[in-house]
């Protein structure tokens, strides 16, 4: 895990596709990987929805020793458009591993304007977390559609697929296997590789399906209430 992706991993995806409960899980796996030397970031930069934030596990992401940038305004839920000035640090210090949680749609992926043209293109990725059970990405040509929408708000292309078909509690193997035949097809049109299938772990009862494109990765629900 980890090995191919990029120093800085930007994720992304459409509205409800669970991308904040990855890029924290990721964050974490990638603290717990690295040797305690490399310094690791994750910076909140979604200010399209208030709910399901990064930040609201700053304090547990820190004692972890995670660094997080979130908005300088205090208040988890702060319905505010505000990033803070050093979501750019993690990017010029090339002792982070960085993680990017952006925003859901092509006005959320704007707020990258002051980081993209620093960035360099042998270490950034720009992953883009799909579940398809969300109605504009059911289909492969919905996918495509969102991710050119999200690639021309970000000035970035997508270089890998997240595949995190779920229905939350109802989750079965047989919903990541739909989500792979449609992800199949969308990187059979456009090159872009499934990177990961995302699963929660203690949701799961089922055996792991053979066969899917992409690296297993395991999950815990960080960022939903047990009653949700």
């Amino acid at each position: 895990m980890f090995a191919q992706d990029k120093r800085i991993r930007i994720i992304t995806g459409h509205y409800g596709s669970g991308k904040t409960e990855f890029a924290v899980n990721y964050a974490e796996k990638l603290r717990q990987s690295l040797p305690p030397e490399r310094k690791v970031a994750l910076a909140d930069l979604d200010i399209v929805n208030v709910y399901f934030r990064s930040r609201q596990k700053q304090d547990e992401m820190q004692q972890m020793g995670i660094l997080v940038i979130a908005s300088s305004i205090q208040g988890d839920s702060a319905d505010l458009p505000a990033v803070s000035a050093a979501m750019t640090m993690p990017v010029n210090d090339r002792s982070y591993d960085y993680v990017v949680d952006l925003g859901g749609n092509d006005v959320g992926t704007l707020v990258l304007g002051r980081m993209t043209p620093l960035l360099k293109e042998e270490e950034t990725d720009f992953f883009m977390v799909v579940n398809v059970y969300r109605p504009d990405t059911a289909t492969p040509e919905g996918v495509i559609e969102q991710m050119r929408s999200l690639e021309r708000g970000a000035g970035l292309k997508v270089t890998g697929l997240i595949n995190n078909t779920n229905l939350v509690r109802e989750t079965t193997a047989a919903c990541l296997r739909h989500g792979d035949d449609v992800l199949k097809e969308v990187t059979a049109r456009t090159g872009v590789p499934v990177r990961y299938i995302s699963y929660v772990e203690e949701l799961l009862q089922e055996e792991l399906p053979e066969g899917l494109s992409g690296e297993w990765f395991p999950m815990q629900y960080h960022m939903r209430e047990s009653w949700m």
